[in-house]
């Protein structure tokens, strides 16, 4: 006879009322603030939750980022000091969205869509949510459009085609953000919307560029997004996202859109931070596990689609700022492995002068010649072989004064499309220009020209074609190559400019 607690007995009856259960499954749509503090609360109660969803937390706005068993960790996007322990904590059910729409251009927004220029809210009725699966393989075509930045050296060295993403790095103060408004306003009259996303910068720097760009006339294409270093981090982090999210939606209307990050290491910094404060386990340098991951998404939503897609494009100009030029850095690797090449400011050039100081032997387009027009193509591969030879007898030349006269003249050459790569700040030159430039150098027009002369010379040249001989000028933009016909026009009206 079984002993009434007997083991066996005890554990049957025990499985059988197991298998009989039937829990009861509640969706709770809200809970209760366990702990906040540093813009991060901890809820518990919201059983169910996506990821990326808004929250409110007695009428803050908040952002589900860390879903765990027991609880849910949220980013404050409001007023964080709003928020006590013990607070309501509903879930909205909507992923958090962006609003996007014509209305947005020539103003400056937030990452939420809140205007920050003292204009009344955009009237918009769309949109997009931040974060979006890029568009796959088969919806994309090549790079092969140009996006022509009106920087001499980067037209012609470093080619930008629409839909391509080209990291610009360097270090603080090389003239990074400078590049990137110059790219701007070359882009009036070529029907390219647009978008620079400062993140972490001080509000006098955004102003400034507002500014520039609004006496350019630039902002009649812009939108700028803006989360300043006073900001929380959280919103620096959501800053990129939103402004592509607002790329998308010109790209599905099948437009080109230019976007500029500036820049990723503040927001890898930003993201470090909230990634931290939600008890993330920290990896190589205090940065998350995921960080590669959060840049390469972002990226890869830049891209060219085809035609049965919509055929509109996004290019991405991220910026990255190194420490004494390190560009084996941590983040610097990562960003340079997910884009399409880079444009390398180096410090000593800015210092000598060489501005933009591009270093044209680190900097490299994995798109190239691609998103080159005919013309340029023509002319920039003669300069590109003249400056690499320039590069390496310069080097040498340093170590002894006895040089055949062959050296002597790549040196000569080399210093004037040096003098002729440099260029001022707001000064944007239009491809038909640069090509008449590179093909008198390359022709060796101005081989005889003193150096500090060549500017003058430059300057000359262009002026006299514009006043004389028009018909070039537009002859190499309609047509996008140098034809015999025109290259015999282009030789004599340089040569009969070389003789006043």
């Amino acid at each position: 006879m079984n002993h009434p607690h007997d083991p066996t007995k005890i554990l049957e009856e025990f499985q059988q009322k197991i298998a009989a259960f039937e829990p009861e499954i509640m969706a709770a749509a809200s809970g209760k603030v366990l702990k906040v503090g540093d813009g991060v609360a901890k809820i518990v109660g919201l059983n169910e939750v996506k990821a990326f969803e808004l929250l409110d937390l007695d009428g803050v706005p908040a952002l589900a980022a860390n879903l765990e068993r027991t609880e849910v960790g949220a980013i404050i996007l409001g007023e964080a000091a709003a928020v006590k322990e013990g607070a309501t904590a509903t879930a909205t059910g909507q992923v958090l969205s962006v609003p996007v729409g014509e209305a947005m251009i020539g103003r400056v927004i937030n990452p939420l869509g809140e205007p920050l220029d003292g204009k009344p809210k955009p009237a918009t009725t769309k949109f997009y949510p931040v974060e979006r699966v890029a568009p796959g393989v088969v919806t994309r075509e090549p790079v092969s459009v140009p996006l022509s930045t009106g920087v001499k050296i980067i037209d012609a060295l470093i080619p930008i085609g629409r839909g391509q993403r080209e990291l610009v790095i360097g270090d603080r103060g090389t003239g990074k953000t400078a590049l990137a408004l110059d790219t701007i306003i070359n882009q009036k009259g070529e029907d390219v919307i647009c978008i620079y996303v400062a993140i972490g910068q001080k509000e006098a720097k955004v102003a400034r560029l507002t500014k520039e760009l609004a006496e350019r006339g630039a902002m009649d294409y812009t939108v700028i997004v803006n989360a300043s270093a006073s900001d929380p981090a959280a919103m620096l982090f959501l800053a990129p996202f939103a402004g592509v999210a607002l790329a998308e939606y010109f790209m599905d209307q099948g437009k080109d859109v230019l976007i500029i990050y500036d820049d990723l290491s503040k927001h890898a910094v930003s993201y470090r931070e909230v990634s931290l404060l939600l008890r993330r386990p920290p990896g190589r340098e205090a940065y998350p596990g995921d960080v590669f991951y959060l840049h390469s998404r972002l990226l890869e939503r830049a891209c060219r689609r085809n035609k049965e897609h919509g055929g509109g494009s996004i290019t991405a100009l991220p910026i990255i700022e190194t420490q004494a030029g390190d560009i084996s850095a941590y983040i610097p690797t990562n960003v340079i492995s997910i884009t399409d090449g880079q444009i390398f400011l180096e410090s000593d050039l800015f210092y000598q002068g060489v501005r933009p100081a591009v270093n044209a032997g680190l900097s490299v387009s994995r798109v190239g010649s691609a998103a080159q027009t005919k013309a340029m193509k023509k002319v920039a591969g003669k300069l590109k072989l003249s400056l690499a030879q320039y590069r390496e007898l310069a080097a040498f030349a340093q170590f002894g004064s006895d040089l055949d006269e062959g050296t002597r003249r790549e040196l000569a050459r080399g210093a004037r499309l040096t003098e002729i790569l440099k260029q001022g700040q707001y000064a944007p030159v239009p491809i038909a220009k640069q090509v008449i430039i590179f093909y008198a150098a390359g022709q060796g027009f101005l081989d005889e020209v003193p150096v500090e002369k060549v500017k003058e010379y430059e300057a000359g040249l262009l002026k006299f074609i514009e006043l004389n001989q028009p018909e070039i000028l537009t002859a190499i933009t309609t047509e996008k190559q140098l034809t015999s016909e025109i290259e015999e026009k282009l030789k004599q009206v340089i040569k009969d400019y070389g003789t006043l």
